[in-house]
Order: C-alpha cells, then structure tokens, then sequence
C-alpha cells in the first residue's frame, strides 16, 4: 500500500513568489508513482490548479481551509458549508468591530465553481490583495450589501490582529460550536486572517475524509506544514513536519522540523530522500 504526503501550499510548498519551483515539480513527478501525493490548502480548485500546473495529481485534494474535498476530475467527496442565516449573523456581530468580510460561496456542485463577494467598504489590506492578487479573478462579485449566502464555504476577515483577535472572542462567545474559528498571521502582507468555516470544515475532518476513499490509515500519512491551520493535521497524522519557516508554535507540534525553509524547497527535498521506489 502507497503512503500518503499531504503538504500544505503557502508559506510550505509554494514559494514565496507563488510558484512551485522547477525542482519541487521534477521530485513531485519523479515520486508520485511511488506514493500519495496531495495538498492541503485554503485556497480554492481553480487556484490549486493554477498554482500546481504541471504536476500529476491523482490524490483527492483538501481545498479551502478544509471545507472541500475534491479530486482533480471534479468528483466532490465531501463539502462542508455554512448557510445564508448564520452567515448574515455572523457578518451583522462584525459590523461593531468596524470590518467586513469577503464571502466565498460554491455555486454549483458540479464544476466546483465558486462566487467571492467583495463587500462595500474594504480596508487597506483587503484593497491591497484585491488590487494585486485578483484583479483579473472571474470569480469576484462586488456587493452593494455583503450578506450571508447558502453554500458557503468560508468567512474571511482580513485585517489587524488588534481588531481580529476581540472580533474572535466575540463570535466564540456567540457562536460556539456552531463554526470553526481559525485566527493567524498572513506572512505576505504582515496581517492577519480570520476564516470561519463549518465545525467540521477544518483540514483535520477533511484528512479523515481522505483516509476514507483511499483507504489508508493515519500512521501512513505524512503531513508538511507551517501555520495554524495545519495542527490539526499535524495531530491526526504519523508524522507532522514543519517547514523552517514555520511558526515557533507549529514547530512544536511537529514531530520533524525541516532545516529548509519553503523557498529551499523543504518539502521536495523531504519526498527526494524518503519516497523509495
């Protein structure tokens, strides 16, 4: 039975500039008939392709913090959404705390197509990546009234910690185990996220699914990654490995912390000496 690699992208596979370098693709090639290969990413299908042009991937995919798994075909394994309700709730507690959050909503179960709703009022860093890192993104629809949608995958708050971090508590307090709440620094803009999700929308509940249609258990499975987003899988996982980039809380988790940082290549370089053929 094939072992499972499942590593994170920002800040981990990817570099720094957004890209998977020339070498990480070659070792990826080279070892994927040999093993499980995979990502787990808050980032969406359509960007997991773009951003993983040229690899073989025929591992089920965990995408957006957790709340989809998906195979590259499009074949949907497990979704898990928030509805208009506790959305529109949800964004009426932040409205106090001054901020707005972008609303990214699956449209169609079939082509996995998504809807990112910008709201009104942006501040300096939600006006920063929408300008630099989306401005030809098909997917953004700007709102008159940012409100909650059904088939929502997840909630983001873009901004100071000084305003995320009560703005967690808060909705905590409110919501409970009603969502999962995922607070941590954004490395490229030097800020931080807010990402809410399903309860069970989070990288770890989707590893599980993962094991499930592959069949594999949790001591074969072998996880990269940085942030904190990735210690539930560092948890669930045989092996947890942070990059040596990876925050001091994360690499505490691990159970191998990798010299290489994400722009050395760490985790291509980890499959190149511990996938045999």
């Amino acid at each position: 039975m094939k072992k499972l690699y499942i590593t994170d992208l920002d800040h981990t596979f990817l570099h720094s500039t957004q890209r998977v370098s020339h070498f990480s693709k070659k070792i990826w090639n080279e070892k994927e008939p040999y093993a499980e290969l995979s990502v787990a990413t808050a980032r969406s299908f359509s960007k997991t392709h773009e951003f993983l042009e040229g690899l073989t991937l025929n591992t089920p995919l965990i995408l957006l913090d957790g709340a989809m798994v998906a195979t590259t075909g499009k074949k949907l394994i497990d979704i898990k959404t928030l509805g208009k309700e506790i959305g529109d709730a949800i964004i009426h507690e932040g409205i106090a705390f001054g901020i707005y959050p972008f609303v990214i909503s699956l449209n169609d179960h079939n082509s996995l197509d998504e809807t990112f709703a910008i709201p009104p009022l942006l501040n300096d860093f939600q006006e920063h990546l929408i300008g630099h890192n989306y401005a030809q993104d098909k997917r953004l629809v700007f709102k008159q009234k940012i409100n909650g949608v059904n088939d929502t995958l997840k909630i983001v708050y873009m901004g100071d910690e000084k305003i995320l971090r009560p703005l967690t508590k808060h909705l905590q307090k409110v919501f409970g185990h009603e969502v999962e709440l995922k607070l941590a620094p954004e490395k490229y803009m030097d800020c931080y996220f807010l990402t809410i999700l399903h309860p069970l929308g989070d990288k770890a509940h989707a590893l599980e699914k993962v094991h499930e249609y592959l069949n594999v258990s949790a001591k074969e499975t072998t996880v990269f990654g940085d942030s904190l987003n990735d210690l539930g899988m560092f948890k669930l996982a045989g092996t947890a490995v942070a990059v040596g980039n990876a925050l001091d809380v994360v690499k505490k988790e691990a159970d191998i912390v990798l010299e290489e940082s994400n722009d050395e290549d760490a985790v291509a370089k980890y499959l190149q000496k511990n996938i045999k053929a």
